[in-house]
């Protein structure tokens, strides 16, 4: 199996939890007593961290909001991502980056991603192809999360498309089963928002492990996830939660909650 969903595993079977945090750090919401430091989102990510650590299997940073700060938000990204490497080693660090270019250009992403932030994962968008996205596949140390069916609502717009009788992520769940996890470093973007088709999905590809967005904030079902998300170990799940734990009065009881949650649907 690859080391990172071995990682991934082990973590979420030694804690108990398929919870993973995404470290959105919006400058504009960051309190105010973080924005007064030297490296305002480094320590508002360490808050955090250390307040849902002992309920979290993965963490996941969305770029966005650092590369928007540039050379110090970046800078900060990469103080996180080491945070995490030196106090929690054993957990797992997604970079949702969403990133999908040409494949000579990709090499570029790959190593700042993987290399100079030091992230295990990344998400990829695919519809360039598998020729384009190769430089992060053929990365087997390392785990390529790929975009299925998202959770925003206007997803289904290409999303469900129908191409010879099937919607689209079905084809892209299909490709990256057959095609592109020849390395077994895949997963697949599925969102909470849409139960039956994260119920497909689980069917196509087996035991595959799934990011899942869109719990909390944006209405996802936990108990649907669960139950129709889950492998035949019970796991297979990386269950994202952002907002609702980050931004919480209390982000440890917040995590806690939603760990819960999760284990009662299990």
């Amino acid at each position: 199996m690859n080391a990172v969903i071995q990682k991934y595993d082990n973590r979420a079977e030694q804690l108990n939890t398929l919870l993973c945090v995404g470290l959105d750090a919006d400058p504009l919401r960051i309190p105010a007593r973080f924005a007064s430091e030297q490296h305002p989102q480094f320590a508002f990510n360490r808050w955090v961290i250390d307040q849902t650590a002992a309920y979290a299997a993965a963490f996941k940073p969305n770029i966005a909001f650092y590369e928007g700060r540039g050379t110090d938000g970046l800078h900060e990204l990469k103080m996180t991502v080491e945070y995490l490497r030196e106090h929690h080693p054993d957990v797992m660090t997604i970079c949702d980056a969403k990133r999908a270019d040409i494949s000579t250009t990709n090499d570029g992403y790959v190593r700042a991603i993987f290399d100079l932030l030091g992230f295990d994962a990344v998400t990829l968008n695919p519809y360039l192809g598998g020729e384009a996205l190769r430089p992060f596949l053929d990365r087997q140390d390392k785990v390529s999360i790929l975009l299925c069916r998202t959770s925003n609502p206007g997803s289904g717009e290409i999303q469900s498309l129908t191409v010879e009788g099937k919607p689209v992520w079905k084809i892209i769940a299909e490709r990256v089963r057959d095609r592109w996890n020849t390395h077994g470093n895949c997963m697949l973007v599925m969102g909470a928002t849409y139960p039956d088709e994260l119920r497909e999905v689980r069917s196509v590809v087996g035991d595959m492990t799934l990011l899942v967005p869109g719990i909390g904030t944006q209405g996802g079902s936990v108990e649907q996830t669960v139950q129709l998300g889950r492998n035949r170990a019970g796991r297979g799940l990386i269950i994202n939660a952002s907002r609702g734990i980050i931004f919480a009065d209390d982000p440890a009881e917040a995590a806690r909650q939603l760990r819960d949650a999760i284990n009662a649907c299990r």
